[in-house]
């Protein structure tokens, strides 16, 4: 969203105020810094093992009482977050319209991704302005009885965020990432942490993964461990004493960009990395079941590798050992845009205002 954030700064037409909820407050600020916005309000809502009603109740509280002393025209809400949901929750029961950035992404089963796909939902029923990254988001929304007038196609404000801050050059603080233990080998970077993964699905990923390439002088694994105990716990129960497995903390959005960047392949079941990597020319396997990016996959520059152990094992086994399956997918278009996102959902909001 920083990137759409700055743009509109820059319309004379609108006024632009910035709300944060903190749903994710270590990872929040350091974005803030980096992009240099400066939050009009901040509902500050995180709270260790909180639940989804938590989170959907503080949320929609919250916004209700910024609205209330803003009085806004419209408010835009990003992607597939609890989050997103609630403040358009707010917005429908002030009775202001909704700009839906990021919309029309679907996989079709309402438990995957668990709660984003029907957090999405939801939120279209609630939003006045769709922005959809790709013509299928639009065909998804149209499918959904959303009217075609409301609709804008214009590519994914992610690939805008990344243009700003991937560097040829950039230099790692080696006491966050050892990239010198990678030399000479296949840098892998894994990330893992979506609910419906919590668990067994989770345990079998791992072991996959370990099965594969733990120990191999070949890779160097770098796992930017999420903050939630399961995952942590998982984490070091299976990968302790790897020697080429690094368990790290989070990174911030710069440096987890620019890792990237200096990847060989992404294994991931994030979707954000689903649209950021194919424009950096890397390959990933998602571990999940499904995706509400098929265009990723239909591109090839992703293929769904899903959660269980010889699903994931046999798909990384094949990326790894045939490199016209791993060309192929390095050299895919990126389906998601050319980096003017946020100048095309400008345009619209200033032809609404």
């Amino acid at each position: 969203m920083a990137p759409v954030v700055k743009t509109l700064k820059l319309q004379n037409e609108l006024e632009v105020k910035v709300a944060v909820t903190a749903q994710h407050r270590e990872m929040l600020d350091q974005v803030l810094e980096l992009f240099d916005i400066t939050p009009d309000y901040d509902l500050n809502i995180m709270s260790s093992g909180q639940s989804l009603e938590q989170v959907t109740s503080r949320v929609a509280e919250g916004m209700s009482s910024v609205i209330k002393e803003t009085s806004p025209d419209i408010i835009l809400v990003h992607g597939d977050t609890t989050t997103t949901f609630a403040a358009a929750l707010s917005a429908f029961y002030n009775k202001v319209a909704v700009g839906h950035v990021e919309a029309g992404l679907r996989t079709g089963n309402k438990y995957s991704p668990y709660p984003e796909e029907m957090n999405r939902k939801i939120t279209t029923a609630l939003t006045d302005l769709h922005f959809a990254p790709t013509e299928l988001n639009k065909q998804n929304l149209l499918h959904e009885g959303v009217l075609e007038q409301s609709i804008f196609i214009t590519g994914n404000t992610v690939i805008d965020a990344l243009h700003m801050i991937v560097d040829e050059d950039y230099q790692f603080d080696q006491g966050v990432v050892n990239l010198e233990r990678a030399e000479g080998k296949k840098l892998i970077l894994l990330t893992c942490h979506r609910r419906e993964n919590w668990g067994a699905p989770m345990q079998e990923i791992f072991s996959a993964i370990k099965d594969t390439v733990g120990n191999d002088d070949a890779y160097e694994v770098v796992f930017p461990v999420h903050l939630n105990p399961k995952v942590q716990e998982a984490a070091r129960k299976t990968f302790a004493g790897m020697d080429n497995i690094q368990l790290i903390e989070p990174l911030q959005y710069r440096e987890f960009s620019n890792l990237m960047n200096k990847s060989y392949l992404i294994l991931s079941d994030s979707g954000g990395v689903q649209e950021e990597a194919p424009s950096l020319g890397k390959p990933v396997l998602v571990l999940r079941d499904t995706t509400e990016r098929p265009e990723a996959v239909e591109a090839g520059t992703v293929k769904l590798a899903g959660n269980r152990y010889e699903q994931v094992k046999t798909a990384l086994e094949l990326v790894l050992s045939d490199v016209e399956v791993y060309q192929s997918m390095a050299q895919a278009k990126n389906p998601y845009g050319d980096g003017t996102a946020a100048l095309r959902i400008a345009k619209a909001m200033a032809g609404a205002s």
